[in-house]
């Protein structure tokens, strides 16, 4: 085990300012106060400015939501991040991403039979994270495929989870006993 890092705040605990912003994170979409948003309540304009920027990545995105998904569990298998795996891949399942690929993101392998939307977001989100940079190619399909906005929103999306991803790992944030991390690969 682990050992714990930035403990959640007790609501006693909490300062004015992080309480409004706890109560403000916990009556919005995510109806809770998990991964990353206990700890970054030691900087409550840091929580704040983060679920706003979340909110509309995830709430308010141009792609439709399985691509979305596709986008963020690719950035957890990247960054090891089981907490973010945890969570998001079963929303992928629950908005239509397809088991076999999320299955093969888990074992970090392309996926087959990808769609081609499908296949834009993976070849975008990897060569993106895995190069530092993008290629006109790829760069050109996903915006004669989803415009300016969603080549924004995708990256952003990447950019956000990658954040969300860090945070959680510095954390050493641990996947809760029913659920599932990521298996381990060689890299």
């Amino acid at each position: 085990m682990a050992k714990e890092r930035l403990r959640p705040l007790a609501r006693d605990e909490m300062t004015e300012e992080q309480r409004r912003v706890a109560d403000s994170i916990v009556s919005g979409p995510r109806g809770g106060l998990r991964g990353p948003f206990p700890a970054l309540l030691r900087r409550p304009k840091l929580a704040e400015s983060a679920r706003m920027l979340g909110d509309c990545i995830r709430y308010d995105n141009v792609l439709p939501p399985p691509l979305r998904e596709l986008a963020i569990i690719i950035v957890a298998r990247y960054w090891d991040s089981h907490y973010e795996w945890h969570a998001h891949s079963k929303i992928a399942l629950d908005e239509g991403l397809g088991p076999a690929i999320v299955d093969a993101i888990a074992r970090g392998e392309e996926p087959e039979g990808l769609g081609i939307d499908e296949k834009i977001v993976y070849d975008f989100s990897r060569e993106l994270l895995n190069k530092n940079d993008l290629s006109d190619p790829i760069y050109d399909a996903a915006l004669a495929r989803f415009g300016e906005a969603g080549v924004v929103d995708l990256s952003a999306t990447i950019g956000f989870y990658c954040f969300v991803a860090v945070t959680l790992n510095m954390l050493r944030e641990e996947v809760p006993k029913d659920g599932k991390g990521l298996p381990k690969i060689m890299k």
